[in-house]
């Protein structure tokens, strides 16, 4: 995919993905807050001369890191086995999968779907790629679930923020302490019992509307 960062050829490439792997690792060990030119260069073991070289500068070092996880988001909902059938058992897999890499590091996840690095607007390429690899993915599982008359990307649309929301909510209460008298006991049987009940009432509400929001 053409980006801001470009093309290059092979020996400068296995370059780049050598700084790329760095700049994961500052992400994921450091947060957003390492993300910087300097950071990421010593991370690497090179000059910020030569992340300017390689990238053009922050913004093209944050859009090839912006592509590099969702790539490996990708990689882990290839894993879910294909859909069957049967919408419920076919959605859960999925959302089992992302809420998994949510949890595997926030911080990449923050990066990912939230305005983490302030004034940072991913290419719109690569959004279009955010897009493929995990809406299109999920919104072909809900499909047979949308009612007649639906548009089945707002089925999909539902379910997607419903998925996205209770990870997002999951993941800022694990960084703190539960109020008096929450509901939620901070356990991950807990969590993920909320979620998948979250998902499953969802589900069930699209299969018990009539036509609509055609």
């Amino acid at each position: 995919m053409a980006t801001r960062h470009g093309r290059t050829g092979a020996a400068e490439q296995d370059s780049r993905e050598r700084f790329l792997q760095a700049a994961l690792t500052v992400l994921v060990e450091r947060g957003v807050a390492g993300l910087t030119v300097r950071g990421l260069a010593e991370a690497a073991g090179t000059s910020t001369i030569g992340v300017y070289t390689r990238f053009g500068g922050r913004t093209g070092v944050l859009d090839a890191l912006y592509e590099r996880t969702f790539e490996l988001l990708q990689e882990e909902l290839d894993r879910v086995p294909e859909a069957r059938g049967d919408v419920e058992a076919d959605v859960l897999a999925f959302a089992d999968a992302y809420r998994g890499f949510a949890l595997e590091s926030p911080a990449r996840y923050a990066f990912m779907f939230e305005r983490a690095v302030p004034g940072y607007d991913p290419d719109p390429d690569l959004r279009t790629l955010a897009q493929r690899t995990c809406y299109d993915l999920l919104a072909k599982r809900v499909r047979p679930a949308a009612p007649p008359g639906w548009d089945p990307d707002v089925a999909g649309y539902l379910v997607w923020t419903t998925m996205h929301g209770l990870v997002s909510l999951e993941l800022t209460h694990r960084t703190r302490h539960p109020p008096p008298g929450w509901f939620l006991r901070p356990s991950d049987d807990s969590y993920c019992q909320v979620y998948r009940q979250g998902l499953t009432t969802m589900l069930g509400g699209l299969s018990a509307r009539g036509p609509g929001l055609a």
